[in-house]
């Protein structure tokens, strides 16, 4: 059984403070917090270690939070290690998907379509992923020092999903991009055959302005380390750019897509009455 989430209740407790005024001490997200209270989420080492100093109690929550990571039913997969260590430390990070939503900016909901949708996956291993999935979001966009993150997404993936987890989605793209540190840029339908076409791939530049890139694909990405690979993948990166929509005008796009699932709702409504 895991005690760390109420653990850190009984911290909270006895110090007489809100989940809020913990996170604002330790500078993440009330809702991650929250999270780590209701054992949805496991404290990455950095955060742990800011939860002990807050709370004064030496190494006891990076201990918890190391026991509590290894009893968890599912694990990263083995190629994937080599990018979350990247991905943990970058200070920027590119995205670019060609159809999907970037997984950093799913809802619960639509990963859950995502993972069921293949067919491949038990209900229990489906519910197993989608938990690592909100877990990692967590640990990258709302860790202490964040990050600086761009994505890129194809117009296309917009519209794909069912009405209701398609508007959800698209409202968390429109909320999250209007951090300061996350720029969301929508690829329109008239840039045509442009070089993402070929298919999804990231980046992620660490200390001393390395990049190590992450390449897409059905059943496992793959983890690119080259220098000259990721060069190449940085080109197409600038050739992306240079089609996308900036910010402003892809908020205003997907707001308008928002729109567009309640007039259909409306449209429904219409008719069957």
């Amino acid at each position: 059984m895991n005690n760390l989430p109420a653990r850190l209740k009984q911290l909270r407790a006895e110090r007489v403070v809100t989940q809020d005024q913990v996170a604002e001490a330790i500078q993440v997200s009330n809702s991650l917090i929250a999270a780590f209270e209701t054992n949805r989420l496991v404290p990455q080492p950095d955060t742990a270690k800011a939860l002990d100093d807050h709370f004064g109690t030496g190494n006891e929550i990076q201990k918890a939070s190391v026991e509590a990571r290894k009893n968890r039913r599912s694990a990263p997969p083995s190629w994937f290690l080599p990018w979350q260590g990247a991905e943990e430390t970058a200070a920027t990070l590119r995205y670019f998907q060609a159809t999907l939503i970037p997984g950093l900016l799913q809802t619960e909901a639509y990963a859950r379509a995502v993972f069921a949708s293949t067919g491949l996956h038990s209900e229990e291993e489906v519910e197993s992923r989608v938990a690592l999935r909100m877990e990692r979001q967590l640990a990258i966009l709302d860790r202490r020092d964040r990050p600086t993150c761009v994505f890129f997404l194809d117009a296309a993936t917009l519209r794909c999903g069912p009405s209701k987890i398609a508007k959800e989605q698209l409202l968390q793209l429109s909320d999250i991009g209007a951090r300061p540190n996350i720029f969301v840029h929508v690829v329109p339908d008239s840039a045509g055959l442009h070089a993402g076409r070929s298919g999804s791939f990231s980046l992620a530049t660490i200390e001393g302005g390395k990049m190590v890139g992450l390449l897409g694909d059905f059943y496992e990405d793959r983890v690119v380390p080259a220098p000259a690979l990721v060069t190449g993948l940085d080109r197409t990166w600038q050739a992306i750019a240079a089609v996308a929509l900036p910010c402003g005008q892809s908020r205003d796009l997907i707001l308008r897509l928002v729109n567009d699932h309640d007039d259909s709702v409306a449209d429904l409504a219409q008719v069957q009455s």
